[in-house]
């Protein structure tokens, strides 16, 4: 075990303890005590015997399925999706007038893009709005890092580009970052791929038509039910437009944690949501972060 590869573990301590704990604190409610008891011996055996290679988003997705056939329930983000997307378009005004404004209106739009990754309901118990309107205020104070000249070089040059979407409302706000970069660069063919299915509070295909994505960029789900892009379980669309294309931007953690060195030129755009990935970037929590999948250390 000593000699294993850090990067074929991609469920960690601190993943494994964070699952257990989403899990504990978050019973399906009004079961009796037997009931509860199975349901939590079946969830802790899941994570128990998962192969260490096993990404978190695929372990929820299969403690879900579990819940379901168990239980016949599961958790329903429909309202959330919802109410967060009109949120979302609802600053699409002031936004693009902020990048029309713009010095650089590209690094801008990314920044929001950003952002827009806090609304997680599966990272955290609750989306606090204000805190995420001043962190919208200060969207011009953010350090893409050195990956931001390399991305905006690679843009110049690309003929294909997929643009991996993550979670509801965020989704509203990935648009405006389309719509700039598709001005900027009009001869590049722009793909997007949302989730499958539904997932936490993940965009699929009624998110993006919702937001009106469908109009800035040809759009495609990726046919799976996991908050993020398994490869080895994508459709075989998916798969062929990631695979060809020139220049990957995946948005989200769920879409880190699924594809981190696939080896492909994917632009990670996220923000660290859990204490685990800031400790590892050794940055406060909810840094927003661009990495590259090629040039990762």
């Amino acid at each position: 075990m000593k000699n294993r590869q850090t990067k074929d573990i991609k469920l960690h301590p601190d993943c494994i303890m964070c699952l257990v704990n989403k899990y504990m604190k978050n019973l399906p409610a009004e079961l009796d005590t037997e009931t509860k008891s199975v349901y939590l011996q079946k969830v802790l055996n899941m994570i128990a015997n998962a192969p260490l290679s096993t990404t978190p988003p695929e372990i929820v997705r299969d403690v879900a399925k579990m819940q379901k056939q168990m239980l016949g329930t599961e958790e329903d983000y429909t309202e959330i999706k919802r109410y967060f997307n009109s949120l979302m378009l609802e600053k699409e005004p002031e936004i693009t007038a902020n990048l029309q404004k713009a010095e650089d209106s590209l690094y801008l739009a990314i920044c929001y893009s950003m952002l827009g990754n806090y609304i997680d309901f599966g990272a955290m118990e609750s989306v606090d709005e204000q805190k995420l309107q001043d962190m919208f205020d200060s969207a011009c104070d953010i350090d893409l890092g050195e990956e931001y000249a390399n991305l905006k070089k690679e843009l110049e040059t690309a003929k294909e580009l997929v643009f991996l979407t993550d979670n509801c409302g965020e989704v509203a706000i990935d648009k405006m970052l389309i719509s700039e970069i598709k001005r900027l660069y009009p001869s590049l063919d722009i793909n997007v791929i949302v989730r499958g299915y539904n997932v936490l509070n993940d965009a699929t295909m009624e998110d993006a038509l919702q937001v009106g994505l469908d109009k800035v960029a040809k759009l495609s789900d990726n046919g799976s039910d996991v908050a993020g892009t398994c490869l080895n379980e994508i459709s075989k669309e998916a798969k062929e437009k990631i695979d060809s294309a020139d220049v990957i931007i995946a948005k989200g953690q769920g879409n880190f944690e699924t594809m981190r060195y696939c080896n492909k030129n994917v632009y990670y755009v996220f923000m660290c949501k859990c204490m685990m990935f800031a400790e590892r970037f050794n940055v406060p929590r909810f840094s927003p972060m661009l990495l590259n999948d090629l040039r990762m250390k």
